[in-house]
């Protein structure tokens, strides 16, 4: 697998990583603990170097498998986590960066990923009642401490994100970014082009909608999270399915999967992005490893650009609870 590096940093990973929250969190009941430490294991040999966890996902049941599952790869592949929410009571609760808790959080996650030190710690969602700087300084002591060694921010602004590189460099932004979620091209992307930001777009396959397996009669678990996503009600999956069908079109034409069209768009935005596709089944992971070299041509993304660019997708990305979280 090629590597790419985040932005102007030395942080070199795997040009497509992997976002372990999907086996512990979100997505139905948790998956099998020994299959998704063989899973992850797999994604190792598969040449994937990048892998994606927080505390808040299970919560501490993911960071816990992460850690046990890479343990024999220490040195050799790059662990993400996050900080910023609040599950001391055992759920996730409200945003929260106080700087006394961001330490005490990079202590737990030390232990439960078995490591001396965190490769990239992101901020999860900022944080309005505690100044970007504030949160930037107590990382930038982390650093000092060689206990973290990036600093990332999760569905930030733009002036967050200028006022946090200013206090301690941002190394990547993690945020949503696929064919059907391309706000981040307005102000975003130039901004992280402008400071030599990497940037980890998760969701990139549209929680799955891109793949195709899913459509307006879909049946999702009582506890997965698309089920109080407005764009994935019935009517508006009816409705989404025409970018589903160009993808799935287009990547008929080219002889590769409508998932790996979706991986190779985004590879192809800028060398410096990596998508983290979850997953937690063997013939995906591989799937989506097999996107890394898909090339796709100027001719190529100009047609794919074309056909999406006249299906107007439908539906918000988020319930109003958590909209209100991103962008700050």
């Amino acid at each position: 697998m090629q590597k790419r590096k985040l932005g102007k940093s030395n942080l070199e990973v795997s040009a497509i990583g992997l976002g372990c929250m999907s086996m512990s969190f979100g997505y139905g009941p948790a998956a099998d603990k020994q299959e998704m430490i063989s899973l992850i294991r797999k994604a190792v040999e598969l040449g994937v170097t990048f892998f994606d966890t927080a505390e808040v996902y299970g919560p501490f049941t993911n960071e816990e498998l992460v850690g046990e599952a890479l343990a024999p790869f220490r040195g050799k592949v790059v662990i993400a986590t996050k900080f910023g929410f609040d599950c001391d009571a055992g759920k996730q609760g409200d945003v929260t960066s106080e700087p006394a808790r961001i330490k005490r959080v990079v202590e737990a996650s030390l232990k439960r990923l078995k490591v001396q030190t965190i490769d990239l710690l992101y901020q999860h969602r900022v944080d309005p009642n505690v100044p970007i700087e504030d949160v930037a300084g107590t990382v930038k002591e982390l650093v000092q401490q060689g206990k973290v060694k990036h600093f990332g921010l999760s569905e930030a602004g733009v002036q967050s994100i200028r006022r946090a590189h200013a206090v301690q460099p941002v190394t990547a932004l993690q945020s949503e970014y696929s064919l059907w979620w391309r706000e981040p091209e307005v102000e975003i992307l130039p901004t992280l082009e402008e400071l030599g930001i990497g940037f980890v777009p998760f969701s990139p396959l549209g929680k799955g909608f891109l793949t195709g397996a899913i459509n307006a009669k879909t049946k999702f678990s009582s506890d997965d999270f698309r089920n109080k996503v407005p764009r994935f009600s019935e009517e508006n999956r009816k409705a989404n399915q025409a970018l589903v069908d160009v993808i799935g079109k287009f990547a008929a034409q080219k002889k590769v999967t409508p998932a790996q069209v979706a991986l190779a768009w985004l590879l192809a935005q800028k060398p410096w992005i990596v998508p983290i596709p979850g997953t937690t089944k063997l013939h995906r992971l591989q799937e989506n490893c097999g996107a890394a070299s898909v090339q796709l041509s100027p001719e190529d993304l100009g047609e794919l650009e074309s056909a999406a660019s006249k299906i107007t997708v439908q539906g918000a990305r988020y319930p109003e609870n958590l909209q209100k979280l991103v962008g700050r």
